[in-house]
């Protein structure tokens, strides 16, 4: 399928790579098609876009938690899990979203990425469905080490 994107230009997408998902994104509920991107030659190997193929000027940043040295584990419901017939834990991959964050003029700290932990995306490959999993809290656990 040919997809023009006002953001990433003309696209050539397998119907087979897309990922379905049933109860599409929190403030895009009615988006539940989209297609997960990576740019070899961007130089940014664990960042990937998620582009709603039914609303092509929508793209989202993503990457794998582990990629900003964050590790964190959730839980499914059964009922989720179904929804993206998981069956088998190892078999999912979780994705956050990022955002970028311009600096405060009086912070210029302020700037930079920003993920959002507390609606990770949960992705079966295998049957190329997915599900944001938005939780109300996060309970976490810190380590520090001297580098």
């Amino acid at each position: 399928m040919k997809i023009e994107s006002p953001v990433l230009g003309t696209l050539e997408i397998a119907e087979d790579k897309l990922i379905e998902f049933p109860n599409g994104l929190s403030g895009f509920e009615d988006l539940r098609r989209f297609a997960l991107l990576h740019d070899e030659e961007a130089g940014t190997p664990g960042l990937h876009l998620l582009l709603a193929v039914d609303s092509p000027d929508l793209v989202f940043s993503v990457t794998e938690p582990a990629n900003i040295s964050v590790h964190y584990e959730l839980s499914l419901t059964d009922e989720e899990s179904a929804a993206i017939g998981l069956d088998d834990p190892s078999g999912a991959i979780v994705l956050v979203i990022l955002r970028r964050t311009e600096a405060d003029p009086d912070k210029p700290e302020t700037a930079g990425l920003m993920a959002n932990y507390m609606a990770p995306l949960v992705l079966n490959l295998a049957t190329r469905r997915g599900l944001q999993k938005v939780m109300t809290r996060v309970d976490c656990e810190v380590t520090l080490r001297s580098v």
